[in-house]
């Protein structure tokens, strides 16, 4: 799915319509009331600003389970207090096969969100118990690598595929074998500062697709790898694991973790690769390091 095909199915949920005073009175006015839907992110959902709201789309149906525990889970977090993203429907709308969510927007941001920011909130989630009202699932911190991969298709190399399936599989039992340092439950699942919004009344979780119960150590070494193949200023990750309290590098666990999560990403980039040209260059980066072994190449967005 490309923003074309997403703004396709934008228009389909009448969402970034006009408004009827507006399209009673047609020409000029008519366009000059309709919102603009402006792209705020392309992954598996296209992400759209229209007005007040938030329209996330889908990339395909098997995405729907996912949104309508996405939806669950924001009217949990606010029967507990947390701060974060609030839905202005319940249930997800599923539109020519993808699943359509609608959120309200937050205020602008006072400032970029830092590593020290998500700290609190992690902690925060980390007290959670389970939620009484629906099972939370297990981070399949893998499970998408297949179909990332059957999405790339021949835009990726077959031998590429085939090594990041051999490392999925050697990785899957490793991390299912480890003891864990922090008691399991529930956990954010991709924990990296552009998933909080900084507004007027503090830092908010934006993103609860891969929420889970699980290790929660799988938390902190997402703003680990950061600091190793991201560039993440190493200041700003001792901030964070000073603010939450502990750094899970300090755990025997943390390379199986780390590999699972480096073998995992460099799937999801591979979905992109057909129609990004950007996104099949750092594919190959991605792998050529992982083959060779090199823990310090840098991984760049796309």
């Amino acid at each position: 799915m490309d923003e074309a095909r997403a703004r396709e199915i934008l228009a389909t949920t009448g969402l970034s319509a006009r408004e009827p005073a507006a399209r009673e009175a047609g020409g000029r006015e008519a366009a000059a009331r309709e919102p603009a839907a402006r792209l705020l992110a392309l992954g598996e959902n296209a992400v759209f600003a229209v007005g007040e709201l938030v329209v996330k789309v889908g990339r395909d149906a098997e995405l729907l389970p996912r949104a309508e525990r996405e939806l669950a889970l924001a009217a949990w977090l606010a029967e507990t207090g947390i701060p974060a993203v609030r839905a202005a429907e319940p249930e997800p709308r599923l539109v020519d096969g993808h699943p359509v969510t609608v959120w309200h927007r937050l205020p602008e941001a006072v400032r970029p969100a830092e590593p020290r920011d998500l700290a609190p909130l992690l902690r925060r989630i980390h007290a959670l118990p389970e939620p009484a009202g629906f099972p939370l699932p297990r981070r399949e911190l893998l499970g998408g690598v297949e179909r990332w991969l059957r999405l790339a298709g021949d835009a990726i190399d077959p031998a590429d595929a085939a090594f990041l399936r051999d490392r999925r599989d050697a990785f899957a039992p490793a991390a299912a074998a480890l003891t864990p340092h922090l008691t399991p439950g529930p956990l954010h699942g991709d924990a990296l500062p552009r998933n909080v919004h900084v507004g007027p009344d503090g830092p908010v979780l934006v993103d609860l697709e891969t929420f889970s119960s699980d290790l929660r150590e799988h938390d902190l070494v997402v703003l680990a790898l950061s600091r190793d193949r991201y560039g993440l200023d190493p200041a700003a990750y001792d901030a964070f694991t000073e603010a939450y309290g502990w750094d899970v590098r300090e755990w025997d666990g943390c390379a199986v973790l780390r590999g699972a999560r480096e073998t995992a990403s460099c799937a999801w980039v591979a979905q992109h690769a057909p129609t990004n040209p950007k996104a099949l260059a750092e594919f190959e980066r991605r792998v050529a390091s992982l083959r060779q072994g090199d823990a310090t190449v840098r991984w760049y967005p796309f």
